[in-house]
Parts: structure tokens; sequence; C-alpha cells
């Protein structure tokens, strides 16, 4: 179950990230173009990471939850009772999302590799 939540990190951090793959050297191209693709899927990469994150709580549960809130802020005012709360945490954390991409990136890559 470990790899899972790691894996989603990797995952919802390079959507998170976008154009500013670009600057990675390399294979900078092919990154944005793995981005872009995969964020076609945005919402459902968002509502995975969620709940994923809570199935696997801990550091990498928590940064797969707070990756998933940013990318699901479109659906999230559906949820009854909570809904209009998780939006605005949602666009509040939207303020900082390449700095939550490179988080959960780095932090499923480390997962993955086993150093944390």
């Amino acid at each position: 179950m470990g790899l899972l939540v790691e894996a989603t990190n990797v995952i919802a951090g390079l959507v998170l990230l976008g154009g500013a793959l670009r600057a990675v050297p390399l294979v900078g191209k092919d990154l944005v173009k793995l981005s872009k693709w995969l964020g076609s899927f945005q919402t459902l990469i968002g509502v995975i990471a969620i709940i994923v994150g809570i199935v696997c709580f801990g550091l990498q549960g928590l940064v797969a939850i707070t990756a998933g809130l940013v990318l699901a802020a479109g659906i999230l005012p559906a949820i009854p009772a909570v809904g209009k709360s998780l939006e605005k945490i949602s666009k509040w954390l939207g303020g900082f999302q390449t700095f939550i991409g490179v988080i959960a990136l780095l932090l499923g890559l480390l997962g993955i590799a086993g150093v944390i």
C-alpha cells in the first residue's frame, strides 16, 4: 500500500508542476508533454490522491491529500455539508500550486527510492 501513495504523489506532482517542468535539463519537454496528458485527468487524479492520502495517512498521505485538494478543486463544492469549506481551502492552496507540486514529486520519488 505504501508504494501506492508515493506513486500518487509523483503523478499529482507532475500535474501540479505543468509548464514549470520545462526547466528540467534534457527531459523537460517530455515531462511537460506527460504533465499535459495527465492534466486531462486532473480531477480524477485529485479524487484518487485524496482517497489514497486518507487511507495511507502519514507524511506521504498528507501531501497526497493537499495535492488532491488542489487538483479536485472543481468538484469540491458538490460534496454535501463540507463542499464550500473544502473549496475555500482548495482555492487558498492553489496559490501554492508549484510549491505543493515540487514537494509531492520529490517526496513521492524519495519514497519510491526507499529514502523516506
